[in-house]
């Protein structure tokens, strides 16, 4: 590269300070060049209330004056070029502020940073890896997600699995360990809790410090390359949790970066994000929206990342503090131009929005007044489910619009149903130690909760941990108790997961029409008082379509008759009581014909067991003549209880 493209240019610095520059990471931050013979290493930074700065680093002693950087604009950015390569040498600011005080900081652009505890940036060279998931990507042009199975297996990567030693396995064991086992459940996607260089582990990566910088707690850069990369050759997609709204106020971040609100809000109120102890960016700044967007097409194009979980949106859509009492223009004009650049970028990138507002339009497209997502998580299913589960089930009857309330919105928006890491840490049990009841009963209640999950309308996600009914909540410094998949129970109900997956990315009227109306309908909606609900699923096709049974209480009922739109046989295709998930076995073996016997409002019924707390699925295996006639509609139910504990 020639010397003269080095030094930044007009435009470049103009289009970063309108907020426009959006891959400002070739710009900022440190590069090493080379010109002919010449070997040099550039430092660019932005700090508008700085005084002076001086580049320190093992190169230097760490001695500010002998490396003092050229404030090149009047907006605040500076520069430097050493004639020197110094890939891999440790560095960070001194910046004395317009006030006097002069104090180190990491460089907000650095590719990659020192393992904690030490916070110094490196000099790190992202080029050099080859890629070899070409054919992933090619496939993912050729799809519409709305369309397609989503289970999304969501992780810590810090937590899911530890050496004997307690060391956290780099991302080149991860990929040895994780891709197989993810492939082996079912799931179509992992999603990384953030991998933004962090301080603490204990944040969970969510109150980053090097946006820039994939965290070295497993490895270098290029090894998070290589762990996507066989990702992507594995068929699985990969998400990346994403916090754009506010950061952690360790000296050497982000946090009064040159002595001044330079990233954060000036107006404390705004700043200060009282919940979590960080600082929000000021979304106002036009460099921060450089410095954003920027990020998030850095992890596009050096990641190949398929898609961002953009954390804690009410924050952003809302003044922070306000209650949501207050719209906040610039986090709104922030989110829309978020969403269209990645979108121009790459079509193919998902967005999800953690929101747990009643904002609208959040998935609709920006050009129709929305904010621009793909999918948002349904956090109001999430909660109402939940509430509902956590309820003894002779008093579910009175809750019984907790179950039905999501249908009334569900195709408002595209909806993700995330049973996540927030659900099951800080007392707050895990899925399966939230279920009322004994042993048994908590565990017939888990295969209920997370099938009615992979019936309802929306694209799944789990959190690690719960796919073999994880019994203790999640403990973030250790790993998940694998120990748990030699106990029968936890052994079945993970295969309960696996059948459930397996027959949800196989069944299209179970993800086609996931978002829209025609794609689900209640069958009998209104039986509270034995508290058992029954819908259709459907695909594009009208021949396609699924017939589910849910049944919440503690009874189970032999003959019971569901109204079901055609004539024909129906199989039993799930039933989560079968002996092989740790259920009774109270099961229908046998095809079930269709009676000339109008019920529900629909020409025709079936008569099925249904067992205790179970979720039943039926599929038409063939169809029959149309016989004339309708029966008379009547109710069978015989009640049999059952043994406590059996």
């Amino acid at each position: 590269m020639q010397v003269e493209t080095v030094y930044p240019s007009q435009f470049q610095l103009h289009l970063f300070h309108e907020g426009n520059l959006f891959e400002s990471y070739k710009l900022l931050g440190s590069h090493v060049y080379r010109d002919k013979e010449e070997v040099y290493t550039i430092f660019c930074v932005w700090a508008p209330n700085a005084q002076s700065i001086g580049l320190v680093g093992d190169f230097n002693n760490w001695e500010a004056d002998k490396y003092p950087l050229e404030r090149i604009n009047e907006e605040g950015i500076w520069f430097i070029k050493i004639n020197k390569d110094l890939t891999g040498a440790l560095y960070k600011y001194q910046i004395t502020s317009s006030e006097g005080n002069t104090f180190l900081k990491s460089d907000p652009y650095a590719f990659y940073s020192e393992l904690r505890p030490n916070t110094a940036s490196i000099v790190y060279s992202l080029d050099g890896y080859k890629w070899n998931d070409a054919r992933w990507r090619q496939k993912k042009t050729k799809k519409n997600s709305l369309n397609e199975p989503l289970a999304i297996y969501e992780v810590h990567l810090g937590s899911w699995k530890l050496h004997e030693d307690e060391s956290l396995y780099t991302y080149r064991e991860l990929a040895d360990e994780l891709i197989p086992y993810c492939l082996d459940q079912g799931f179509t996607h992992i999603e990384i809790l953030p991998l933004v260089e962090h301080p603490l582990d204990i944040s969970w990566g969510y109150q980053g410090t090097g946006y820039y910088s994939a965290t070295s707690r497993f490895g270098e850069p290029k090894d998070l390359m290589y762990f996507i990369d066989q990702c992507h050759q594995n068929g699985l997609g990969v998400i990346l949790d994403w916090v754009p709204g506010h950061f952690c106020k360790d000296a050497h971040g982000l946090y009064q970066f040159d002595g001044s609100s330079q990233f954060d809000y000036a107006n404390p109120k705004d700043r200060e994000n009282l919940v979590w102890g960080t600082a929000n960016f000021d979304l106002g700044k036009m460099e921060v929206h450089s410095f954003l967007i920027s990020n998030a097409l850095f992890w596009m194009e050096y990641f190949h990342v398929d898609g961002f979980r953009v954390d804690a949106v009410s924050n952003i859509i809302y003044w922070p503090n306000s209650n949501e009492s207050s719209m906040n223009p610039y986090g709104i004009e922030f989110l829309q131009k978020l969403n269209k650049t990645v979108a121009q970028y790459d079509p193919t990138i998902l967005m999800f929005a953690e929101d747990s507002t009643d904002w609208p339009q959040v998935t609709a497209p920006v050009h129709y007044g929305g904010i621009g997502f793909h999918y948002k998580w349904n956090m109001g299913w999430m909660n109402d489910f939940l509430k509902y589960m956590e309820t003894e089930s002779q008093y579910r009857k009175d809750m019984h619009d907790k179950v039905s309330f999501s249908l009334h919105y569900a195709f408002s928006e595209n909806f993700v149903l995330p049973f996540s890491h927030d659900e099951v840490v800080h007392g707050k049990k895990s899925l399966l130690n939230k279920m009322p009841g004994d042993y048994w009963q908590k565990f017939a209640q888990f295969r209920l909760l997370i099938g009615f999950m992979m019936a309802h309308p929306g694209k799944k996600l789990l959190f690690m941990g719960a796919e073999f009914a994880q019994f203790s909540e999640w403990k973030d410094k250790e790993q998940l108790d694998w120990l748990l998949y030699d106990y029968d129970m936890h052994k079945k109900a993970n295969d309960f997961i696996k059948a459930i997956l397996k027959i949800y990315k196989r069944s299209k009227p179970l993800y086609e029409l996931d978002h829209v109306y025609e794609g689900f309908e209640w069958i009998d909606v209104n039986n509270r008082d034995q508290s058992i609900f029954s819908f259709i699923r459907k695909g594009k096709n009208p021949e396609d379509f699924l017939i589910v049974v849910c049944n919440f209480t503690y009874h189970t009922y032999e003959d019971y008759l569901i109204g079901v739109p055609k004539d024909g046989s129906y199989r039993e295709i799930l039933n989560s009581d079968a002996e092989e998930f740790g259920g009774a076995n109270y099961i229908n073996k046998k095809v079930i014909k269709a009676q000339e016997v109008s019920f529900h409002g629909r020409p025709f019924s079936v008569q099925l067991t249904i067992p205790a707390f179970s979720i039943t699925i039926l599929r038409p295996v063939q169809h029959r003549k149309e016989r004339k006639g309708n029966g008379k509609e009547k109710m069978r139910g015989n009640a049999i209880s059952r043994r406590k504990g059996e």
